[in-house]
């Protein structure tokens, strides 16, 4: 079971209630590949998200991009692509102050492609309208070449840096490859109109990783995923982000095989990872801030209802269409005492309207509720997270002493009532609930 619960984590956001338990009965095999291969559109399964009851106002209300995403995954019932969609929209960093429907669309793209062929992926980002405005492809022109996303094209998203790949001469000649974009500007809808304008592109020769030919933005792409260091990069960048520890060299070899044999498809890569022993033997990882926000709100069964999910994921770290720099988030740093914070509130949130009223007179708590029995109360609540047991002996310790010696008979019901809501929050924002 924890190993389901590990697999739903790290390829999705957490478990639904049973979700779990029938995930296990499949099988290592039957378990990956139910989320790897979906079976037509994804479903939205609940109600629509809404900011104090209305709907959201996309692209123009404040955080509601957020809000909107957030809410796919907590509903959809394909999580895998969500969760893929949030790797490629870290693997390729676009921000959105220029307009939310660009990278709404953007996210779109790595939804629709993102299992499919890496080549094509990279032919959609370099051409996608988020990312012309957000690296300057639409400033690339002949007369003034940009280095901007040639640079990024190989540094941050198919070669690595510091490897040897390229020289400051490819990136030169990458750039001049890569003109041509271009789009119009209007103060109310800002840039629209991206299109690529022959004339505005340099037809010389270029000279690109030992190789000459008059390059266009296509064979910019071409040659960055024929590069015999493209494989490997892609290999451990797409590893990390479901294994915290790197991949030993025999494994390394084999993934890179297979992403070669496969035509640089996706999903088989995925898959490999996703059935890789060290997933479930291995290290925990810190849950990324919105895993760990859509988690708890699928395990409650809640939907998106405020606008406070935007402004708690933005202060614990991650705000969706707003990564800091094209290097995307840093994942080693989602934990401090701020983000700590953030994280404990989000819980607060979900817990908001199931709080047990410890006065209430119609639904008076037991009296008697011993502490062992709060706990699994309480844990149960939760759907029964897998905790250490250094973490279930301190709520127990906590439990047995919490409720006061000198409290009179009609207090202890409500304190047992209040030991039960403090019980769900310290459950739900321990140190094992921030990790898979």
């Amino acid at each position: 079971m924890a190993q389901a619960e590990r697999l739903l984590w790290r390829a999705g956001f957490g478990p639904t209630p049973g979700q779990a338990e029938l995930l296990a009965s499949k099988g290592l095999e039957g378990a990956v590949h139910s989320l790897t291969r979906p079976a037509g559109p994804a479903r939205l399964v609940g109600p629509e998200p809404t900011v104090n009851g209305a709907p959201l106002n996309l692209p123009h209300g404040w955080g509601h991009d957020h809000l909107w995403w957030l809410d796919r995954m907590v509903r959809s019932d394909q999580p895998l692509v969500e969760r893929i969609a949030l790797v490629w929209h870290d693997w390729f960093a676009s921000s959105a102050p220029d307009g939310q429907g660009r990278t709404i669309a953007q996210s779109e793209l790595f939804r629709r492609q993102g299992l499919g062929s890496f080549r094509e992926l990279l032919l959609g980002v370099t051409s996608d309208p988020a990312m012309l405005v957000w690296l300057n492809g639409i400033f690339n022109w002949k007369w003034r070449p940009d280095e901007n996303y040639a640079r990024e094209l190989m540094e941050l998203f198919t070669l690595g840096a510091d490897r040897g790949a390229y020289t400051e001469a490819d990136v030169r000649e990458m750039a001049r490859a890569l003109t041509g974009w271009r789009a119009d500007w209007n103060p109310q809808i800002r840039h629209h109109n991206f299109r690529f304008d022959p004339s505005f592109h340099d037809t010389g020769t270029k000279t690109i990783f030992g190789q000459s030919g008059a390059f266009d933005w296509r064979d910019a792409c071409r040659l960055c995923c024929d590069h015999p260091m493209h494989a490997s990069f892609v290999v451990r960048k797409l590893w990390s982000y479901f294994i915290p520890t790197e991949p030993s060299p025999g494994t390394q070899a084999d993934l890179e095989a297979l992403y070669l044999r496969e035509g640089q498809v996706v999903r088989p890569l995925v898959e490999a990872i996703l059935k890789h022993p060290d997933l479930y033997e291995g290290a925990p990882m810190v849950k990324p801030p919105v895993v760990f926000a859509a988690g708890l709100l699928r395990s409650q069964g809640r939907g998106v209802t405020t606008l406070s999910w935007t402004w708690l994921c933005e202060q614990a770290g991650q705000r969706l269409f707003y990564p800091p720099n094209v290097d995307g988030w840093d994942h080693g740093s989602w934990l401090n005492t701020t983000s700590l914070r953030a994280r404990w509130l989000m819980v607060t949130e979900v817990l908001g309207d199931r709080w047990i009223d410890p006065w209430s007179s119609s639904r008076p708590y037991s009296s008697t509720e011993d502490a062992g029995t709060a706990l699994g109360t309480a844990l149960r609540f939760w759907g029964d997270p897998v905790l250490t047991r250094a973490t279930w002996d301190l709520l127990l310790a906590f439990a047995s002493s919490c409720i006061p010696l000198t409290a009179g008979s009609s207090k202890q019901g409500p304190y047992r009532a209040m030991r039960q809501n403090a019980l769900r929050q310290l459950i739900a924002a321990c140190p094992d609930a921030q990790v898979c």
